[in-house]
């Protein structure tokens, strides 16, 4: 009687000590660079949000193989110089296996160098084409590239004839890349590009730009960049009597830019990601699903609508959290199996990373929309 007791007791504290030891088990820390602050914040603060957020869902659904997610998150306020400053903390002081982000193609491609010499994944929440192209062995990307958003646009023109464009560009990474890709995709869609003009991030007036295209042969004017200055040049627009389409970039693609830009935001159209059509997509689109679920549960948490630029923090999370799930919790591993995931149905498409492609996205991940009556609108 006395070993049974004893053999009860026993197991009873092997079974105790097991579950404190996991219990115990430290987390695993993942970083964040998002701009929070600045001129980027309508980029960075729904990202860091949506990542605390998953984060916090992950852990209360018993978190990666029995281990909590740490996140370590740093506001670079839109600052190459910060956002590379924080890297390095989040590498050597915070000793994170892998960094979610950073918000702009400017701050990533700062980072770039920090990530590929320490060993650390980083999975990007910005635009620029050139962050993976050509490929980095450790850095991989979420945003769609703005190279798949010139075609969507280009597309569109070729199916309407409208041939001749104005291109209106901000001079920052973001504006430099997609003015990169629409010169580089204009020929092959039979575009040609009758103007090419720039603006800063921080011009107030675009009124001498637009002028300048009021008076060229362009049959349409494509802008890129992302608020505030968007909004300026739709309202600059209107204001000078500007009758040829507008065409926006999916750096605008949330409502902040229809609030700032107001009723000149009216018939634009620009390629988007499709949460903001989550509503009204068919019930067969992959997508629908994850893309509900953010929306109720950004709205649940924050009060607002979850947008393009939450989603691609969602997506950096979950992709990582696939490639821990199935391998390892070192850099190596991860970098390895974040490789290998395919036909992953997230919120800015459905990807499929491969050695020769860490952007993992194609054209179909975006759609065109156009907004009317303050909202959005499928253009079929």
């Amino acid at each position: 009687m006395l070993r049974k007791i004893s053999f009860v007791i026993a197991s009873v504290v092997t079974i105790l000590s097991l579950a404190v030891c996991a219990s115990a088990a430290p987390p695993i820390k993942i970083g964040g660079l998002f701009a929070v602050t600045g001129p980027a914040s309508f980029l960075g603060e729904p990202e860091r949000n949506t990542a605390q957020m998953v984060v916090n869902e992950i852990n209360a659904g018993g978190g990666i193989k029995g281990r909590k997610l740490e996140l370590v998150a740093y506001d670079t306020q839109g600052d190459a110089t910060k956002a590379v400053q924080a890297a390095n903390r989040l590498i050597k002081e915070d000793k994170v296996v892998a960094i979610i982000g950073p918000s702009t193609t400017g701050d990533t491609m700062a980072v770039i160098q920090v990530a590929e010499r320490s060993h650390i994944p980083l999975i990007s929440c910005a635009a620029g084409s050139k962050i993976t192209d050509p490929v980095k062995k450790w850095v991989f990307k979420t945003a769609q590239n703005d190279g798949l958003a010139v075609a969507k646009i280009y597309e569109h023109l070729s199916r309407k004839k409208l041939s001749k464009v104005a291109v209106l560009t901000v001079s920052d990474g973001f504006g430099s890349s997609g003015r990169e890709q629409l010169k580089a995709n204009a020929a092959k869609f039979g575009i040609q590009i009758v103007l090419d003009e720039t603006y800063g991030p921080k011009d107030t007036d675009m009124t001498a730009q637009l002028t300048k295209i009021k008076g060229s042969q362009a049959q349409a004017v494509i802008c890129w960049g992302t608020n505030p200055g968007p909004a300026v040049i739709a309202r600059n627009a209107r204001q000078i009597g500007l009758k040829i389409p507008l065409f926006m970039s999916h750096g605008v693609s949330s409502k902040k830019f229809i609030d700032l830009a107001g009723d000149a935001a009216e018939g634009i159209i620009l390629p988007s990601g499709r949460v903001i059509v989550a509503d009204i997509l068919p019930n067969s689109d992959k997508q629908k699903k994850p893309l509900l679920a953010f929306v109720k549960d950004y709205q649940k948490h924050y009060r607002s609508e979850g947008d393009h630029f939450g989603g691609h923090a969602w997506d950096a999370i979950m992709l990582l959290k696939t490639a821990l799930e199935r391998g390892g919790d070192n850099p190596a591993s991860i970098r390895d199996q974040l490789e290998k995931i395919r036909s992953f149905a997230g919120i800015g498409g459905v990807f499929s990373y491969l050695s020769a492609d860490h952007a993992g996205l194609n054209k179909d991940a975006f759609v065109l929309v156009e907004i009317k009556n303050k909202d959005w609108g499928l253009v079929k």
